[in-house]
């Protein structure tokens, strides 16, 4: 097809391939020969162990890396490795996964050993480093865990989302998006508008953090069980997570909004005052994760309100009003059926609970523990799979008290605050319907027009590199989750 082609040669593609013994790996070197289809990943293949010893010890010789590799080439490695879709199932199945026997006995599921990756990496990113921070950062220890790779650069805004709606990607066995929480959002968008949506997802993917916030990759590096870092530390220690192989599920946040659009986040929601900082802060992009520091003095000075709506269905009334799964038909979209959810001009289902209309000065959805790279938004702990936590703030808190939450963040102290506009709950599903027309909406730090907007998550959806091991459970066992310290119960709220 003409666009695929062009796309591919606005693309430039990295592939690893070996060096002679005793070689060193040359990050610039520019070799046009195929590469040897030996090295490649190959899914059929038994995967070997890890090689015993400490994180920085090679697992393989060096590999260098080739520019300008050609469109035929790259098919030509492909089918020397013998890739093929992975076969249906649930997503503890998807994909030729390796399933090993960790120290405690426990099952992990991994990545082959060798393996192929393509990494979609933005160069304009944060401070605009990322290629210089992969040649130096990530393609030395993906040589040594015996990872080869294609590199392709986008050039555009959706240029990500373009690629993957397009590309053949059964060549790879992951996917690596290495930027901010904004490319990873576009690719998986891109992967839900294909044909083979329900094939595409079960794509591993993996985030390498070169953005500003940062904030999944932070996340996972918290899950992993690292201390909190930020720039080459964070980008270090997730790029060793993808060394390591291990894959875990990921939730995935469904959204509907007024004007119809469907999309979906692997991240948050967001309205009102962080929304503002996310987006009025892009002129500061150049700062990197200071920008955001930047952008909340602003706000603060300027400080203003959001009226508006909130409902939402906590976990433990989830776990006692399951819906009936709904015909695909009453969903003209693509995609996995939201059961939860009914057309946003009815009213919500009577066993939610509603917030009566306000003020607002935010509303945050968030799927996992971070918010940025130095914002620790859920220091409650992870919710199960299929829940989400639901922050507020209502209006009337003092900037004092918004700049206190927002310092203590960092440290995820913010819940000790004893702020009483502060709101918390673990939801199922929400719905969010602005009243004044002020604000935006920010999904993984994307801009959305303001309008009425709902989401539900679907649990355990797609797989993500990650060091944590273990699925979480699903909210039916857990009906204990909503016991976990909250900062106060919503007390205006009715069912």
């Amino acid at each position: 097809m003409p666009e695929r082609a062009a796309l591919r040669a606005r693309s430039k593609d990295l592939a690893g391939r070996p060096l002679p013994q005793g070689a060193a790996p040359d990050s610039t070197s520019a070799v046009s020969s195929p590469s040897d289809p030996a090295t490649a990943g190959n899914d059929a293949g038994a995967p070997t162990a890890p090689a015993p010893g400490g994180e920085g010890e090679p697992h393989s010789r060096h590999r260098d890396a080739r520019l300008g590799s050609t469109d035929k080439e790259l098919k030509a490695e492909a089918a020397a490795a013998d890739s093929a879709p992975t076969a249906p199932g649930t997503p503890w199945q998807w994909g030729p996964r390796v399933k090993v026997m960790d120290a405690a006995g426990g099952a992990r599921v991994q990545l082959p050993r060798p393996c192929r990756v393509l990494v979609l990496l933005n160069p304009r990113g944060g401070k605009g480093q990322g290629l210089q921070l992969f040649r130096s950062h990530v393609q030395p220890l993906l040589a040594q865990a015996d990872i080869s790779f294609t590199l392709m650069l986008t050039d555009r805004r959706n240029h990500a989302r373009e690629l993957v709606r397009a590309e053949d990607l059964s060549p790879w066995d992951a996917l690596v998006i290495m930027s901010g929480d904004g490319l990873m959002h576009e690719v998986v968008n891109g992967l839900m508008e294909r044909p083979d949506w329900e094939t595409a997802m079960r794509k591993p993917l993996c985030s390498l953090p070169a953005g500003s916030g940062n904030a999944l990759a932070a996340s996972l590096n918290h899950y992993a069980g690292y201390e909190q870092v930020t720039n080459e530390d964070l980008l270090t220690n997730c790029t060793r997570l993808l060394c390591h192989r291990v894959l875990s599920p990921m939730d995935l946040l469904s959204l509907q909004t007024a004007s119809g659009l469907r999309l979906f986040s692997v991240l948050s929601l967001t309205w009102g005052f962080i929304a503002d900082v996310d987006l009025e802060s892009e002129k500061f992009r150049g700062l990197g994760e200071m920008r955001f520091t930047l952008g909340t003095f602003l706000r603060l000075v300027a400080l203003r309100t959001y009226r508006g709506r909130l409902a939402y269905l906590p976990v433990e009334t989830a776990v006692s009003k399951t819906p009936p799964s709904p015909p695909r038909a009453r969903q003209a979209q693509q995609g996995p059926v939201d059961a939860h959810l009914v057309p946003l001009e009815e009213p919500v289902p009577s066993h939610w609970t509603v917030v009566p209309e306000q003020d607002f000065v935010l509303v945050l959805a968030l799927l996992h523990s971070h918010l940025g790279s130095e914002m620790f938004a859920a220091p409650m702990g992870r919710c199960a799979a299929g829940a989400m936590h639901l922050f507020y703030v209502r209006a009337g808190v003092s900037r004092a008290m918004l700049l206190r939450l927002f310092l203590a963040m960092e440290k995820g102290r913010h819940m000790e605050c004893d702020c009483p506009h502060l709101v918390y709950v673990p939801v199922v599903a929400f719905r969010l319907e602005p009243k004044d027309g002020k604000g935006v909406f920010a999904v993984d730090g994307e801009m959305v027009v303001s309008e009425a907007v709902q989401g539900q998550v679907h649990p355990n959806y797609f797989w993500m590199v990650s060091g944590c091991t273990e699925s979480l459970p699903s909210p039916e066992p857990q009906p204990s989750l909503g016991q976990r310290r909250q900062q106060r119960p919503p007390p205006e709220e009715h069912a």
